[in-house]
């Protein structure tokens, strides 16, 4: 390979704001707001959360009347679950509408991420991705400008994940 190639990956496998919100991963400047902000936050993953990150699901766009013992069932057809965490909003008590789950075996986990994914649970179709807090250095969630996914409408599209893959630099 010579040396003005680039090594191309199509996920991301660190978080870097700039690259994230680029549609191929070689922006050097920010073009939103977001990737400003972004860049700016002090993060730090939360030293409480316990179990193996390799064999952890973010479960997202749940529907809001979705309850821990249904994602516990419609993910157990794939293994042995460690822990199920439904997010919840410490001061109402409501969903905040997406959840963790830990199993025992990286081989169940990778059956649920690839079979559930656009799935509906509750009538809700929902989104299944590797937990990113532990596994990507330098995550930051959406709250602070980050995250990998999102919407064009909201200013705030990500790529480098399932949903958003990196597109292949054009070379002329």
């Amino acid at each position: 390979m010579s040396r003005d190639k680039v090594f191309f990956q199509q996920y991301a496998t660190e978080y870097d704001p700039i690259k994230i919100g680029s549609i191929d991963g070689t922006d050097t400047e920010p073009h939103d707001l977001a990737i400003v902000r972004a860049l700016w936050s002090q993060y730090e993953p939360d030293k409480r959360v316990t179990g193996d990150p390799r064999h952890t699901l973010f479960v997202g766009r749940l529907n809001p009347r979705t309850t821990q013992d249904t994602i516990t069932s419609e993910f157990s057809k794939f293994g042995k679950i460690v822990k199920c965490r439904l997010v919840k909003d410490i001061v109402t008590g409501k969903s905040k509408q997406y959840a963790f789950v830990e199993f025992e075996s990286s081989s169940a986990a990778d059956k649920a991420h690839r079979n559930m994914h656009k799935e509906f649970i509750d009538n809700t179709e929902v989104i299944v991705e590797w937990e990113a807090e532990r596994r990507l250095r330098g995550w930051r969630p959406r709250r602070l400008g980050g995250g990998l996914g999102g919407r064009k409408e909201s200013g705030q599209l990500r790529f480098g994940g399932r949903d958003r893959p990196f597109k292949k630099p054009y070379t002329a």
